[in-house]
């Protein structure tokens, strides 16, 4: 450990820090956390006790980490060969008691974690994820290998997401839920499998998007969910049919790039 570490971080006796640990100042690491030899931690971060952080992580300012927590970790994936990989978690972010985000797999590639997020306990972010900032996940809730969540997703408890989807912006998630197809941004999805309920207008109205935003997000999820129209139909409507904003335009791209296919909505069969 750095002589520097020593006098500017609060490091319990019993912790055990990598000589080539990087440890900022006013960095608090509590008893029995193991942090490894490529691990950055920035100023601010308070990390609890039993805590092991490995691999090659960054971790940013401010963010705190509870008990039993592991990060950095080798990822639980049978391609993994023991390649240079990293974990990147930004400023601000909660990591709750034994919550789990692995490094990626392949050389050179990231999980990453953004700003400003609440994972709660217990909560597993798997290998190449990246998740947005403001995001929260629920206890329990699991994202599968090379999910995407964008900003302010809110992921239910105990729900379980698939490989390669991708949860879109300012979208909520039931409690429970099973994810295999993409869920679209601004709307609220529920169930095993998961289907669209309804518009998050809470959500949104909460992020501070404007009024005129608001209601041609409503438009165009009318026209994706109620018109009858396919995918590929809803998509050339809603672009020539409802206002272009900057709202809009990323659920048009989000409906372009949804490789899996997209949830879709409940019905009173259902």
């Amino acid at each position: 450990m750095n002589t520097d570490n020593k006098v500017t971080a609060n490091i319990h006796e019993t912790a055990v820090i990598a000589p080539g640990a990087k440890i900022a100042e006013n960095v608090e690491i509590g008893p029995y956390s193991v942090i490894g030899e490529n691990v950055e931690i920035g100023e601010g971060t308070k990390i609890g006790p039993h805590v092991v952080i490995h691999g090659w992580t960054q971790i940013g300012k401010d963010c705190r980490i509870f008990q039993g927590a592991s990060i950095g970790e080798e990822p639980q994936d049978l391609k993994f060969k023991g390649e240079k990989s990293y974990t990147i978690i930004g400023d601000r972010t909660t990591i709750r008691e034994g919550a789990t985000i692995h490094r990626a797999t392949g050389e050179g590639e990231e999980t990453r974690v953004g700003n400003d997020c609440l994972l709660m306990a217990l909560t597993h972010v798997a290998h190449n994820c990246v998740v947005g900032n403001h995001v929260i996940m629920s206890n329990l809730a699991s994202l599968a290998g090379h999910a995407i969540v964008e900003d302010r997703a809110v992921i239910g408890g105990m729900a379980g997401v698939h490989q390669f989807v991708k949860i879109g912006r300012n979208a909520m998630v039931g409690g429970m839920s099973k994810l295999t197809q993409d869920v679209v941004p601004y709307t609220i999805v529920d169930g095993q499998p998961a289907k669209v309920v309804g518009l998050n207008a809470v959500g949104i109205s909460r992020a501070g998007i404007k009024l005129d935003a608001r209601r041609n997000i409503k438009k165009a999820y009318k026209l994706l969910y109620r018109s009858g129209l396919s995918l590929q139909q809803a998509i050339a409507v809603i672009e020539q049919e409802v206002d272009s904003c900057e709202e809009v335009e990323h659920f048009l791209r989000f409906l372009r790039n949804a490789e899996r296919g997209i949830c879709r909505e409940r019905r009173e069969r259902d």
